[in-house]
């Protein structure tokens, strides 16, 4: 069995990297963050993490009390992990991680982006200073998932769910939109493509995607010779 690395240190960002420092760690915070999901929901959105090392990761978040398990009730009778109260509060912590992040100049977007990142991202980079005057539902459908965002100016939710009448519904996988909303490509070329399909307002969509501004890239510096 894996030791798990321990700094010994007193500090207490130290002992907060002894708690979510493993490889995985965060990422499976991350994808429990708009809530419970089973085990194999986790393996979808991680798909990289072998079986075992993603049963570790919950078995340390548990012991660190920032996971729980919970069975559901009949008839569905699974188990579920979520996060603690505690636990909750690495959201902002993710989403101070995400914006630094997305100032490397070696940020790897053409990777691609996965569906609880993408809505993550979205709260991480909503600018309450682009939304002047705007007051607007939007439904999100990205695969076989729905969202529902609220835009009230100075403020923005966005979680699962849906709406019986949105001003503006959004259907795309998570990567495409993610094009749109967060590099160069213009919602009309994704629409024109078929990679993204609006209905409802189209000035309502227009605005939503233009919420969520990246930071400037920080400057490369060459090596020392």
């Amino acid at each position: 069995m894996a030791t798990r690395r321990e700094y010994f240190d007193g500090c207490a960002a130290a002992h907060a990297l002894d708690l979510v420092g493993e490889r995985w760690a965060l990422l499976v915070v991350r994808e429990l963050v708009l809530g419970p999901k089973r085990f194999t929901d986790l393996r979808t959105g991680l798909p990289l993490a072998s079986p075992n090392v993603l049963s570790q990761r919950l078995r340390d978040l548990e012991q660190a009390a920032i996971v729980r398990r919970r069975r559901l009730p009949p008839p569905a009778a699974s188990a579920v992990y979520e996060l603690t109260e505690w636990g909750r509060g690495l959201e902002p912590v993710l989403q101070a991680l995400g914006r630094w992040g997305a100032r490397s100049p070696s940020l790897p977007a053409a990777e691609g982006i996965g569906l609880d990142s993408f809505v993550l991202a979205l709260r991480t980079m909503y600018d309450a200073g682009r939304a002047d005057g705007l007051r607007a539902t939007y439904e999100l459908r990205l695969g076989d998932h729905s969202f529902v965002a609220v835009v009230d100016a100075a403020s923005f939710d966005v979680r699962p769910g849906s709406l019986r009448a949105a001003d503006a519904v959004l259907t795309a996988a998570p990567s495409a939109l993610a094009a749109v909303v967060f590099d160069e490509r213009t919602l009309a070329e994704a629409v024109a493509s078929g990679d993204v399909k609006v209905e409802g307002d189209p000035e309502a969509a227009e605005r939503f995607v233009g919420l969520f501004p990246m930071p400037e890239p920080a400057p490369a510096f060459a090596p020392a010779d």
